[in-house]
């Protein structure tokens, strides 16, 4: 067993223990922190299969918008810090059925399809990062534009709703 594979193994236990980790807590700031690891697990994974735009703009990306929903949960939260009894899961049952589907879909499509050989030759670093690129700028760009303006309008109106004073404030 290769150290590439070791290190894979090792940070995919870590993401999902991390995504684990997010609905055991109690703290909505704790738990965005976990997420934050998870995902930054992924961006190790990544890494470790020499794709280091994807693996380092997932950990720039995640970083930054983990960073930003810790705040805004501070700003707006009752308990942000989770010292009061909070649940973290809602519709208990269903999730357990819809995690437990989602379970089964992914082991069969893992083991089930005939999915070739194992690539041999992996592009360069470089040339993936070129392949990325033509395509971002090709057919998908417009996905990402719409994906980007979508965000930064949701980004504006929360700033919105918490600097505009209410009716209490104006008095």
């Amino acid at each position: 067993m290769s150290v590439q594979v070791i290190f894979l193994v090792f940070f995919g236990a870590a993401a999902v223990w991390f995504g684990i980790v997010v609905f055991r807590t109690h703290s909505m700031v704790r738990s965005a922190l976990a997420l934050l690891f998870s995902q930054t697990a992924i961006g190790a994974m990544f890494l470790v299969m020499q794709a280091e735009f994807l693996g380092v703009l997932q950990i720039m990306m995640m970083a930054t918008e983990m960073s930003v929903m810790a705040i805004f949960m501070v700003m707006f939260m009752m308990d942000p810090g989770g010292m009061g009894a909070m649940d973290m899961t809602h519709q208990k049952r269903l999730s357990l059925w819809a995690g437990g589907i989602g379970l089964v879909a992914a082991v069969l499509l893992v083991w089930l399809p005939d999915w070739g050989p194992i690539a041999l030759a992996v592009p360069s670093a470089q040339q993936q990062a070129e392949d990325l690129g033509r395509e971002l700028l090709g057919r998908s760009m417009f996905i990402f534009q719409s994906a980007a303006l979508t965000i930064l309008t949701a980004m504006v109106a929360a700033t919105m709703v918490a600097i505009v004073p209410n009716a209490e404030q104006r008095k």
